[in-house]
């Protein structure tokens, strides 16, 4: 009889317990949550806290309160002028009405697909009255606050508050990036090939004509002329002071070998003196 009357306890304690662990709930301060009842809206809680539910009739939906990011694909967008820029582009939302929110996209996951074309379209509406350089120099931070005023208003039908929109990237499309290198290409060679023209006629000037070499024996022949060329001109080149030339360096030592000592030449003189007498 005991046993069975602790039994008892045990079971229905085990019931208050399950029917307490599935009654209550806990909304963190980073959350906010609708009680629904057989999936209807009944209770909004803003406030974080120690809740309580019919269990099995009711549920709870959680919802972050912080500021969520969202990344939407690249689009191309056209400008003032012919040039067409790729845009990449995020925004920064919160939920601030979790019932408009629940009503409308009813999950967070599903808040891409609703927001980003309406970022695509404040996109295109507002950078296709601007040039390539407000885009990515002089007009960038009040474009960027222009679009995401823009998306705000819209965003405020799914119970959003667009925060910020930023832009990633801005550059021009891969094929109009390869025209502009391959005209780039074009006029440097170009340039080029006007600069070696105009140097060819003052060199053909100064030196004459340019041989080709054919072969290398034709190399050294020519090497040698132009050694020689060189040979002959470096003595008038030079001052005369401070190189003398080959003549004169030449017969300088001739004319002391030739030259008679002053002891020679008395000798002499005193043998003539002699056979005079």
């Amino acid at each position: 009889m005991l046993r069975a009357l602790a039994a008892s306890l045990v079971v229905l304690l085990g019931v208050v317990a399950a029917a307490a662990y599935f009654s209550f709930f806990i909304v963190h301060v980073n959350e906010q949550a609708i009680v629904l009842e057989f999936g209807k809206p009944v209770r909004i809680i803003n406030e974080p806290g120690l809740f309580w539910k019919i269990p099995v009739v009711q549920t709870v939906d959680y919802f972050d309160k912080r500021i969520l990011d969202i990344d939407t694909a690249p689009q191309e967008v056209t400008g003032i002028g012919p040039k067409r820029i790729v845009v990449d582009t995020f925004a920064r939302y919160r939920i601030t009405d979790p019932l408009l929110f629940y009503q409308t996209i009813r999950d967070e996951r599903n808040v891409r697909s609703r927001l980003g074309p309406i970022t695509g379209s404040a996109l295109r509406r507002v950078l296709g009255a601007a040039t390539f350089q407000d885009v990515v120099r002089d007009k960038r931070e009040a474009l960027m606050k222009q679009i995401a005023n823009q998306v705000n208003e819209e965003g405020k039908e799914f119970g959003l508050q667009v925060v910020d929109v930023r832009i990633k990237r801005a550059d021009l499309p891969e094929q109009n990036s390869k025209n502009i290198f391959d005209r780039m290409r074009a006029e440097r060679q170009r340039e080029a090939a006007e600069f070696r023209a105009e140097g060819v006629g003052p060199a053909r000037t100064a030196f004459g004509p340019m041989p080709i070499a054919k072969s290398p024996s034709s190399r050294r022949r020519r090497r040698a002329r132009a050694s020689g060329r060189v040979a002959r001109a470096m003595p008038s080149a030079m001052p005369s002071s401070r190189m003398p030339s080959t003549a004169t360096r030449i017969s300088l030592p001739s004319i002391a070998a030739c030259r008679p000592t002053r002891r020679a030449s008395n000798r002499s003189d005193t043998r003539i003196a002699a056979g005079a007498g």
